[in-house]
């Protein structure tokens, strides 16, 4: 079971507004969380976190999970105080309207709710149609632009509003799952690790910006120039009504971690880590990528430099890029248990290369 301490941790970090490009509030959670046990950490100038252990070592083991979310950005203060805004990452329209929101700026974090045309005031062609973004404003509840530009700036970013409950008996809702639970395992992983005696450097990254173009894994993997890399990440949860498994797999809540295999993922180091993972009778479920690459951190990391070694783990996720993301805390404790016993089984003398080694 995950600890109190570091369900703690993982609340306060789903709790940060942190949307991509202003995850300041993330950032300062992780940092203070892995600063007690890690031998270094440091904030880069994007934004990443990196923690490292046994940073001596000749070969270097990169964990990224991106803690940066899906959110908007205010672009155009009406006469009457009303706000329109941008998205900010890859927003699903549909879930948007009646939002509650948190505009963030060096003032506090104002609430607002994002509204639309009420049903009754919609043709019946309107009422079948998903509202454009650009048909929905915020409401801070000010009366004109001279009032509302005291509270908030165009430019400023938005978060939903935080939301994190627990449900059932293994059950965790929040906004911005994705990919917090990444960053979280990084963090856990990390704390698990500091407890070994290891035969490799591990460097442990909360990465920003990746909902806008991964672009936070980027420089962090430049700077860090692994030998091996693995991201942490959502993947779809396919247990839900009407989501074709024959196209997208059968993925279950509960069951275990994903190992992805696609063009992202090492062979060699999948082998490596399959063969760790079942001699150490962790559960965990296989996937096959819904597509041959990208979307993730992964791909980021093996392109970087010569290239690197890479494994993306997944955490099977409920309702993507809304409000309610779902997980399941067994997923999440097996995905620990997958990276500490792969990481600790190194040598350190490890090669990669498809067909040689």
């Amino acid at each position: 079971m995950i600890k109190k301490s570091s369900i703690k941790f993982f609340e306060d970090l789903l709790n940060s507004s942190s949307p991509s490009g202003y995850e300041e509030e993330a950032a300062a959670v992780f940092r203070d969380y892995i600063s007690g046990f890690c031998d270094k950490v440091k904030t880069d100038v994007m934004g990443n976190t990196i923690g490292a252990l046994n940073p001596e070592a000749k070969m270097k083991v990169m964990l990224a999970g991106h803690y940066d979310e899906i959110g908007f950005q205010i672009v155009h203060i009406s006469d009457e105080g009303f706000i329109y805004f941008r998205p900010n990452g890859g927003i699903d329209k549909l879930n948007v309207p009646g939002s509650e929101i948190m505009i963030l700026n060096e003032r506090g974090k104002v609430p607002g709710i994002i509204g639309k045309k009420a049903i009754h005031l919609l043709s019946p062609r309107e009422r079948d149609k998903a509202p454009d973004l650009e048909d929905m404003w915020i409401d801070i509840g000010v009366e004109s632009k001279e009032e509302a530009e005291e509270l908030v700036s165009v430019g400023d970013p938005i978060a939903m509003r935080t939301n994190v409950q627990f449900m059932g008996k293994n059950r965790i809702v929040s906004k911005g799952m994705d990919d917090k639970v990444g960053a979280f395992i990084v963090a856990e992983t990390l704390r698990e690790l500091s407890k070994r005696k290891l035969n490799v450097a591990v460097y442990g990254v909360g990465t920003v910006q990746e909902e806008v173009g991964l672009r936070g894994v980027t420089t962090s993997c430049f700077g860090i120039n692994p030998d091996v890399g693995f991201a942490i990440d959502v993947g779809f949860a396919t247990d839900v009504p009407d989501v074709p498994k024959k196209k997208l797999g059968d993925v279950t809540m509960g069951k275990g971690p994903e190992l992805t295999r696609s063009a992202d993922n090492n062979v060699v180091l999948g082998r490596f880590m399959r063969k760790v993972v079942k001699q150490k009778k962790i559960v965990y479920q296989e996937s096959a990528a819904h597509r041959a690459s990208g979307g993730t951190d992964t791909a980021r990391i093996q392109l970087t430099r010569e290239g690197v070694a890479t494994a993306l783990i997944s955490i099977p996720n409920r309702y993507m890029h809304s409000q309610v993301e779902m997980c399941d805390l067994r997923d999440i404790e097996g995905a620990i248990k997958v990276l500490t016993e792969t990481i600790a089984a190194f040598k350190g003398n490890e090669g990669f290369i498809p067909g040689i080694d």
